[in-house]
């Protein structure tokens, strides 16, 4: 079978594999859809862990399942997540999955974009979801991203009455932006320096955009919020930079939300006086667990996010290379499937 293999960020390839054994309690699921992360193209992130089989945004039929297997069944439609928890541990207890050991050491085989890929029993048991009838698997294919979304903003504590910057429209600052609006949010701005993805976010439900390379975030979330700046900041780029920024937009009693990492090495300078006084909450938010994931294919059935409304761009996987140089180009696209029509 073919599957996609990374062995630095400029050098992917399609290599042949064999198709994974399952065991009595595991499962074979044929990828249908799976979706390209922005984590899979930072650089100094996938060479910490290259080489390395990609895909963690995948849906599929079920090919096979093992003699002990009792909740699916050869051909279920399925989103299946590439962690599941041991859901037994002090952090599993208190709903930090990602925390979890089980959590970090489980995944799929090889990876999500493959023709085939073995679900291990942990994760069949802790975290795949059949998918409705109504839903495609493109729309399956959402699941994951859409779930760290449903985490960020509940771990930001939002409400209502809040204003919402959002930094960084890419396909998950679109995300916050739908489902900030889908919680009746009273002012949502968005800011990036793409018009397309400015363009997106106005449509998807934004109050306000700012041109990153044109003004003065800082000044101009002060005047869209006549002063009060963002209760609620959501920092997308994994950059000190944007960080810093973001800081600066929270206003009293607000929080800054840390969406994605900063390489390992990289310091970020803050002001403690600012933050202490003024009560400005920091909030980092990692990856999503089974609560998010549920909540998510829910939300993706109400039509809140959707593949209609998301993916701007699909591949075979024999063409991964092209999508990821689609992705990393930051130009007029969202969000970038890979499709298995075999």
């Amino acid at each position: 079978m073919k599957a996609a293999k990374l062995y630095d960020i400029n050098d992917i390839r399609v290599e042949e594999t064999p198709v994974p054994n399952i065991a009595r309690d595991e499962a074979l699921v044929r990828m249908k859809a799976c979706g390209i992360c922005g984590s899979d193209t930072m650089g100094w992130y996938v060479k910490k862990k290259a080489p390395l089989y990609l895909g963690h945004e995948p849906s599929g039929i079920i090919e096979k399942v093992g003699s002990q297997v009792q909740n699916f069944k050869e051909g279920d439609r399925v989103f299946v997540h590439h962690h599941a928890p041991c859901f037994d541990c002090r952090y599993c207890r208190t709903g930090q999955y990602s925390l979890c050991r089980t959590w970090k050491a489980s995944n799929i085989e090889p990876g999500g974009m493959a023709e085939f890929f073995r679900v291990p029993a942990i994760n069949l048991g802790g975290d795949t979801l059949k998918l409705p009838t109504s839903l495609s698997f493109e729309d399956g294919a959402l699941v994951e991203p859409m779930a760290c979304v449903v985490k960020s903003l509940n771990k930001a504590e939002l409400k209502p009455e809040d204003r919402l910057l959002v930094i960084g429209l890419g396909a998950m600052g679109q995300i916050h932006i739908l489902l900030a609006r889908h919680y009746g949010v009273r002012q949502i701005i968005g800011a990036d320096l793409v018009r397309y993805r400015l363009n997106k976010a106005l449509e998807f439900g934004a109050n306000a955009i700012v041109n990153v390379q044109e003004e003065d975030l800082v000044g101009k979330v002060e005047e869209l919020t006549h002063g009060q700046m963002a209760d609620l900041v959501i920092v997308g780029p994994g950059n000190t930079g944007a960080m810093k920024t973001g800081i600066s937009c929270v206003g009293k009693g607000g929080t800054g939300l840390l969406f994605t990492p900063s390489p390992d090495e990289d310091r970020l300078e803050i002001n403690p006086y600012h933050l202490y006084f003024n009560e400005v909450n920091l909030v980092c938010s990692y990856s999503c667990g089974p609560d998010e994931t549920r909540q998510a294919l829910k939300l993706i059935e109400q039509g809140v996010v959707t593949a209609e409304k998301l993916v701007t761009h699909r591949y075979p996987i024999d063409r991964i290379e092209e999508a990821f140089n689609v992705v990393c180009e930051v130009k007029n696209s969202l969000k970038i499937l890979v499709i298995n029509d075999n």
